[in-house]
């Protein structure tokens, strides 16, 4: 008669590690272009002129203020790899009420792409079972420009 089997459950504990933080005139983000104007503060530097795509998100709390940012992925020069289980990961341990994704265009044209538009689609019905609202994708270029899909209607 054989023994059953047994298999090591790893016993885990979450922890976070601040790299860095950035201090934030505006108590909350109420239109896309203080959406865009926080992007550019926070990741300006970081992204806008990458070689590669870079895919970040903000958690906002119920009253829209920011309570972390984060780097979901980094990508190739014309893609980033993106699913909703990475970017809602942060914002379900911060409880977020809602989140702003932003990724840069090494183009530099911030036009958005299909695929940008179906990641969109994508974030919108996964965060809408979660419960947390995506408030905006911002998908940004360079020389300042930036395009918000809210903007385009195609967060609704």
């Amino acid at each position: 008669m054989s023994q059953p089997r047994t298999r090591l459950i790893p016993i885990i504990e979450l922890r976070q590690q601040r790299v860095g933080s950035i201090r934030y005139q505006n108590l909350s983000i109420d239109n896309p272009a203080a959406a865009a104007s926080l992007c550019r503060e926070i990741v300006a530097e970081q992204i806008a002129d990458a070689p590669e795509e870079h895919f970040v998100a903000i958690a906002l709390n119920a009253k829209n203020r920011p309570l972390v940012f984060y780097t979901v992925s980094i990508g190739t020069l014309t893609a980033s790899l993106v699913h909703p289980r990475e970017v809602f990961r942060v914002a379900i341990m911060y409880n977020a009420h809602a989140l702003i994704v932003a990724h840069n265009h090494p183009s530099g044209d911030p036009t958005p792409s299909r695929e940008d538009r179906e990641i969109t689609r994508r974030l919108k019905q996964a965060g809408a079972i979660l419960g947390i609202e995506l408030y905006d994708h911002l998908v940004i270029g360079s020389d300042g420009r930036y395009v918000s899909l809210r903007e385009r209607g195609l967060l609704v």
